[in-house]
C-alpha cells in the first residue's frame, strides 16, 4: 500500500499558487462561492488538470467533475473531493487541499503509469461554506437529493444575486442534471479546524463521523425612530433585548463538554448611527455529537426565544430553523483502510469526530464515505492565520493516495517506475 507517495512539493506550490487568488491582506485567502474571484480559482484548477490531460465536466450547480480513466468505464468512480471556496477572510488550505490533494492523486496516478480498474475523480463542490449563499454544502446537497435545484438557483446573496444569475455569468446553468454523475466511493481530506491532533501530536485523523448542526435566524423587531426625540421610557427597541437573547444562546452552549453555541452574524437595521433600529438580525449555530442532545438544545432555544417573546414589552422575537446537518457516521471499510494506511507509513493516528460540517456529511448519506484530517497550527480556521506544515500536507495526500489506490483497484504495467 505504500509502494508509491505523492510529490509534496508539487502539492505544496499549487496550494501557494491558489492561494495568491483572492488573496488577502493578512495572508488569507477571499474566495466567496461564485464570484470572479471563486471562478478564476477554478479556471486555474481546470487548467492543471487539462495540462495532464485529465477531462472535466460541471452539472446545474456548478459542481465539477475531473475523471482519470480506469480500465473498466463502467464501473462508478471513486471520488476525491471538496471544495475552493472560502470565508470572507478565510485561509489558504480549508477546502483547497482537499481539491489539490486529489489532484495530486491524479497526478501520481500518472507518473508511476499506475493504472485502476475503476476510474478516479475530483469533485469541487459548490458553496461549501455558506458565507455568501445559504445553506452550507449546497452544491453536494444538491447533487445529492437533499436540495432542490429549483429551491437553490432561487437563493440570493445580501445584495438580492441570486444563484441562478452567478451559474449564468459563469456558463454552468448547461451543465448536466446534478446527481447524475455516479459515485462509488467519496474520500475527503481536510485540515482538522481545531486543535486535538497538534495537541497530541498526532498526524492523521481517522474521521468516523460528524456531529450534527442546526442553523437559526433569529429577530428582535421593534420600531425604528431618531436617535435624540423619542424618550427612552417609549421606545421599542429590540437591542434593549439583545443581551437576554445571547445569554440564553450561550447558557444552551455550555449543557456540556460536546455542546457547542455560536452568535456568528449580528446585524443591526438600518444600520445608522442616529436611528434606534427598527430591528436586530442574529445567525445562530448549534451542534453536538449526539443527535438527541443536540433535540434538547434546540428545544431549549426554542423554548426559551418564545418566554422572550412575552416578555419583551413591544419587541417581537422569533426564530426560525434554516439547516439541519444529522449526525453522519462514515462507512467502517474506509475508516479501516486510513487507519491502516497511517500505520502502514508510521503516521501517529487517532479516531475522531468531525465538529465542522462538510461535502461528505451529504455524501455519506448515498454512498460510502468518510474523511481524513491533518493538523492546524493552534487549531485556527476560517481565519487567515490557519496554517498546516508540508510534512502534514503531504502525509494526508499519502494516505489518501493509498486509500484511494484500493478502493480503485490497480494494475501496475510491467517495468514501470516505482
Amino acid at each position: 500500500m505504500t509502494e508509491y507517495s505523492v510529490d509534496g512539493a508539487r502539492l505544496w506550490s499549487r496550494l501557494m499558487d491558489m492561494a495568491e487568488i483572492g488573496a488577502s491582506a493578512n495572508g488569507g485567502s477571499h474566495r466567496l462561492a461564485l464570484s470572479q474571484d471563486d471562478e478564476d480559482g477554478r479556471e486555474l484548477f481546470l487548467a492543471w488538470c487539462r495540462n495532464r490531460g485529465f477531462a472535466a465536466v460541471f452539472d446545474k450547480v456548478g459542481n465539477l467533475f475531473v475523471r482519470r480513466a480506469g480500465r473498466n468505464p463502467a464501473a462508478p468512480p471513486v471520488v476525491i473531493g471538496s471544495h475552493l471556496d472560502t470565508q470572507p477572510n478565510g485561509g489558504r488550505f480549508d477546502g483547497v487541499l482537499g481539491v489539490l490533494a486529489g489532484l495530486e492523486v491524479l497526478e501520481t496516478l500518472e507518473d508511476f503509469a499506475i493504472a485502476t480498474e475503476a476510474p478516479v475523480e475530483i469533485a469541487v463542490w459548490t458553496n461549501e461554506e455558506g458565507a455568501r449563499f445559504q445553506p452550507a454544502m449546497m452544491g453536494s446537497g444538491v447533487h445529492c437529493g437533499v436540495h432542490s435545484l429549483a429551491k437553490t438557483l432561487a437563493v440570493t446573496d445580501a445584495s438580492g444575486i441570486s444563484v441562478a444569475q452567478e451559474l449564468e455569468r459563469f456558463g454552468y446553468a448547461g451543465g448536466i442534471e446534478p446527481g447524475s454523475r455516479a459515485i462509488g466511493s467519496y474520500l475527503e481530506l481536510h485540515i482538522e479546524q481545531g486543535p486535538i491532533l497538534e495537541q497530541e501530536d498526532k498526524t492523521i485523523g481517522v474521521v468516523t463521523g460528524g456531529q450534527a448542526i442546526r442553523w437559526y435566524s433569529l429577530a428582535l423587531s421593534g420600531e425604528e425612530t431618531h436617535a435624540g426625540p423619542m424618550p427612552m421610557a417609549m421606545r421599542r427597541d429590540p437591542v434593549r433585548h439583545l443581551a437576554a437573547v445571547t445569554q440564553l444562546v450561550y447558557q444552551i452552549g455550555l449543557v456540556d463538554p460536546d455542546a457547542r453555541a455560536t452568535v456568528g452574524v449580528i446585524e443591526t437595521r438600518p444600520g445608522s448611527i442616529n436611528v434606534m433600529p427598527g430591528q436586530v438580525r442574529l445567525s445562530v449555530d448549534l451542534r453536538h455529537p449526539d443527535e438527541a442532545a443536540l433535540q434538547r438544545m434546540h428545544d431549549a432555544l426554542s423554548e426559551g426565544i418564545a418566554r422572550l417573546d412575552k416578555t419583551a414589552d413591544g419587541v417581537g422575537i422569533s426564530l426560525k430553523q434554516i439547516w439541519h446537518s444529522p449526525v453522519v457516521a462514515f462507512d467502517p471499510q474506509l475508516t479501516g483502510a486510513v487507519q491502516a494506511s497511517a500505520a502502514a507509513r508510521g503516521y501517529a493516528a487517532r479516531d475522531m469526530v468531525s465538529g465542522a460540517g462538510h461535502d461528505a456529511f451529504h455524501l455519506a448519506k448515498v454512498v460510502p464515505a468518510t474523511m481524513i484530517f491533518v493538523p492546524c497550527r493552534g487549531g485556527i480556521s476560517h481565519n487567515e492565520q490557519e496554517y498546516t506544515a508540508p510534512e502534514h500536507v503531504q502525509a494526508g495526500a499519502n494516505v489518501l493516495l493509498d486509500v484511494a489506490l484500493q478502493m480503485a483497484g490497480t494494475q501496475t504495467p510491467a517495468g514501470a517506475a516505482a
